[in-house]
């Protein structure tokens, strides 16, 4: 008997068993995971598949969960007192062990063990970078197909661990990642396997909201803030589903954490949306000319779950929220201050959330009493590389690197690197045309008009190149 149901956010509507599962009654609301245990618990030992509050049943593969500690540096330098920080990524000194650098991998995790439970062969995901290496990586871990399209302008800063390389990953040639999405659902119907949803999966939210789950578990009750970096919000939405549960259980706090939500001006419709009051984005905002503009791609979606039912402005209603608007050079100066002050690299997004937060506090918003959990949703692709490099000169003497807990990586997962293993940050490039000569536009190739097939061509090399009878790329190890 399954722990938990799937109930519309709007009509009540519930539903049992079912997979990314859609209101048959109401197409601009979310569902939400109701589950039976309204008290919250954790299993003994490690990842998180210790709590109860997740849509899985017998999870079979161990999955990291993020490290939650007590911040002394950027406390400090903000005079704040009781700064929590979430870090997510490569970090083995505070023991945070994410080889994919990203808090992405919690999704991942969480949606393809329930895919899996209500007997999904596969799945099609849509990214902007971060979510495609979570879910290349366990899906070689877990052997679980998926099929991932990215949009051509994100590849640059894109990288793959080494033994995700296998894992078919389409570019799409002309667009962001919401024409990502819409490729991404036409080959769904082409390949068989289902469409991942995006925030409308249940499993999606709740494995974002871990993070949560973690910090409760750490700091004892629920904070009095949450700051974060947003792209579509999906991740901030399931923070606050699973606030909403701590406080129907009552025993960690009865107040909701506020929401500091950041994005990368100029890009940033929500930002804009919230400061005018209004649930509707304005199409200016969304124009993909700023997309170029800032240094946070994959914060870049043009379809954000901000107006629907359930959605971000409902989550910043019900907790006074606010939104800010970060400019490039702001993300920079963060990241750097955040290096500075806790010792650990992080990705442009968490800079946005770092960013966010001093505003915040320079504002008054956030008092120097007040409890805050700091979502850093990327960090130590640094630390890895150096750790790669380690791992690389302990290999040739046949010693143990130093820092490194060899048995707790998979094998084989060491980040690609150009001409030698472990040498660095596997970018992924396209190239403008296939060996065919044949140039792609959008989701159709220029010479024969035809839409995107899944599985066309195979390449050997750590690239990705346009192929002949197919709108893209297949990434194969």
């Amino acid at each position: 008997m399954s722990h938990f149901s799937i109930q519309c956010k709007k009509c009540g509507k519930t539903l049992e068993h079912a997979f990314c599962a859609f209101c048959e009654h109401c197409t601009d609301a979310l569902l939400v995971t109701q589950y039976h245990e309204t008290r919250f618990t954790e299993r003994p030992g490690p990842g998180i598949w210790r709590f109860n509050w997740l849509p899985v049943h017998d999870p079979r593969t161990a999955q990291p969960g993020p490290v939650v500690y007590r911040s002394e540096g950027l406390a400090r330098h903000l005079d704040l007192k009781n700064l929590f920080i979430a870090f997510n990524g490569y970090w083995p000194e505070k023991g945070a062990l994410l080889e994919t650098c990203t808090f992405k991998e919690f999704e991942a995790a969480t949606v393809l063990q329930n895919a899996r439970e209500n007997g999904v062969e596969g799945l099609i995901v849509a990214s902007a970078g971060n979510t495609a290496r979570a879910f290349a990586h366990l899906s070689a871990v877990t052997g679980f197909p998926v099929v991932i399209v990215v949009p051509r302008m994100c590849l640059g800063e894109m990288w793959y661990l080494e033994r995700s390389m296998a894992v078919p990953t389409l570019a799409v040639g002309d667009g962001d990642y919401a024409d990502s999405i819409d490729v991404a659902r036409k080959v769904a119907l082409v390949r068989g396997y289902p469409f991942e949803g995006g925030v409308k999966n249940i499993a999606k939210r709740d494995g974002l909201g871990i993070v949560m789950l973690e910090a409760v578990s750490k700091i004892g009750k629920l904070p009095d803030h949450y700051v974060q970096a947003v792209g579509s919000g999906t991740g901030a939405i399931g923070i606050w589903e699973m606030a909403e549960r701590f406080v129907k259980d009552g025993r960690f706090g009865s107040r909701l954490p506020m929401l500091h939500l950041g994005q990368n001006l100029p890009f940033a419709p929500m930002v804009r949306a919230w400061d005018r009051k209004s649930r509707a984005l304005d199409p200016v905002d969304l124009d993909t000319e700023l997309i170029s503009q800032i240094t946070t791609r994959v914060l870049s979606t043009r379809y954000p779950a901000y107006s629907v039912q359930g959605g971000i402005y409902d989550a910043l209603t019900a907790t006074n929220g606010k939104m800010y608007g970060i400019v490039n050079s702001a993300v920079y100066a963060d990241m750097e201050l955040f290096h500075k002050t806790e010792g650990i690299d992080i990705v442009p997004a968490s800079g946005v959330a770092v960013a966010a937060l001093s505003e915040a506090v320079q504002k008054g918003t956030i008092k120097k009493s007040d409890t805050i959990l700091l979502n850093i949703t990327g960090g130590g692709e640094a630390r890895q590389a150096a750790a790669d490099r380690s791992a690389g000169t302990a290999e040739r003497s046949g010693e143990d690197p130093p820092g490194r807990e060899p048995l707790r990586r998979p094998a084989g997962a060491r980040r690609a690197g150009g001409a030698r293993a472990g040498g660095g940050a596997a970018r992924l490039a396209a190239s403008r045309q296939g060996r065919g000569g044949v140039e792609w536009q959008g989701a159709r190739c220029i010479e024969s008009g035809q839409p995107p097939l899944c599985g066309a061509g195979r390449t050997s090399r750590k690239e990705l190149d346009v192929q002949s009878g197919c709108s893209a790329s297949v990434v194969r190890g």
